[in-house]
């Protein structure tokens, strides 16, 4: 295994920069009077800015997942943490990021917006890692290579032995991208965060959990990696709302959450059987997740269909390996069932 240096990974500006000090991060303690922020005085639910670091929540969301809080950084959704990844790590103008291809677009998007090159690989026609492919790709400049798993848009697991030679075999970060980990019947990389010290793992609320709309992301990797983040970010980047609602959501119990997770698994399976009845059928690719890859016979014919049916889907077909592809997120039985019928009439 490659000794890591995380200090040398860093950007030297980033290293010797004096993070923003909030008047949240002057004062720790109780107290009955603040007039140290220019708060609005009066009593309102928000006027009060929120805990710039997240500590209870982060308290409670470490005990969930078995973890220690250092171990956490808390994002605006997983793409502020994405994109703070490349703003610690990545030298603009000289570095470089490794992303196997088709995967989530948002790694690109990012790598661009911080003017950092992408150095694209393909998956395996299955979908999967060839990490000598990957590894060769690589360059003394290459900081980050980002593998989603269960990848977007396939919805597989990639290969664990795989990821564990790129983690073995590179001097950079390697981040494991699990958004959709919760539909999978298998352990989170969050579990090996102890043994490789260049592991980055996200997670994200929106999908198993039901919170899209409260945007709360999850970056889990080794303390100096999370200082780093937090040394970067804005200072109140999760709001109060979110950090309250995130809060009732974990104390209600994980019993909602894991019956809405066996529902969808069910409602996967039974909408991958009805799915292969179709004659505009070709495949249905396995699935991880909480959607189905499918291979059509014209895919912007069976897209058009389907909006003309006030169902919308996704159309990869001009993703790399995704030819004449919609990816269907699974829905309700209800919603499931519309869509089935609907692909019965083309």
């Amino acid at each position: 295994m490659i000794p890591i240096d995380i200090q040398s990974l860093a950007r030297k500006n980033v290293k010797s920069l004096k993070p923003y000090s909030s008047a949240r991060d002057d004062f720790e303690g109780t107290a009955s009077v603040f007039l140290d922020a220019n708060e609005n005085p009066f009593p309102t639910d928000y006027n009060r800015y929120p805990d710039p670091h997240q500590r209870l929540l982060k308290d409670v969301i470490a005990q969930l997942k078995n973890l220690k809080s250092d171990q956490l950084f808390l994002g605006n959704g997983s793409d502020e943490a994405i994109d703070l990844l490349f703003r610690a790590f990545c030298e603009p103008g000289r570095d470089r990021v490794a992303i196997p291809q088709p995967t989530y677009g948002m790694y690109a998007v990012s790598a661009g917006v911080n003017n950092v090159k992408v150095i694209s690989t393909s998956l395996t026609n299955s979908f999967d890692l060839d990490s000598k492919v990957i590894l060769k790709s690589t360059s003394p400049h290459t900081k980050l290579i980002f593998l989603c798993s269960p990848n977007n848009p396939s919805g597989n697991l990639l290969d664990v032995k795989e990821i564990e030679v790129i983690l073995k075999k590179f001097p950079g970060l390697v981040i494991v991208d699990e958004a959709y980990i919760d539909f999978a019947a298998s352990a989170s990389w969050t579990t090996r965060l102890d043994e490789f010290q260049n592991l980055v793992v996200l997670q994200t609320f929106s999908k198993a959990w039901g919170l899209a709309g409260l945007r709360l992301g999850m970056c889990f990797a080794n303390p100096e990696i999370i200082t780093l983040l937090n040394k970067i970010k804005p200072p109140y980047n999760i709001n109060s709302f979110t950090q309250s609602e995130a809060l009732k959501s974990i104390n209600l119990g994980k019993s909602e959450v894991d019956r809405m997770i066996t529902a969808i698994k069910y409602e996967r399976e039974a909408l991958r059987k009805h799915l292969h009845e179709i004659l505009a059928v070709k495949k249905v690719h396995p699935s991880d997740a909480n959607f189905l890859l499918v291979e059509v016979t014209d895919a912007k014919k069976s897209y058009e269909h389907l909006v003309s049916k006030s169902i919308i889907v996704r159309n990869r077909s001009m993703v790399v390996l995704c030819d004449n592809c919609l990816r269907i997120t699974v829905g309700t039985k209800e919603e499931n069932d519309l869509l089935i019928q609907a692909l019965r009439l083309l």
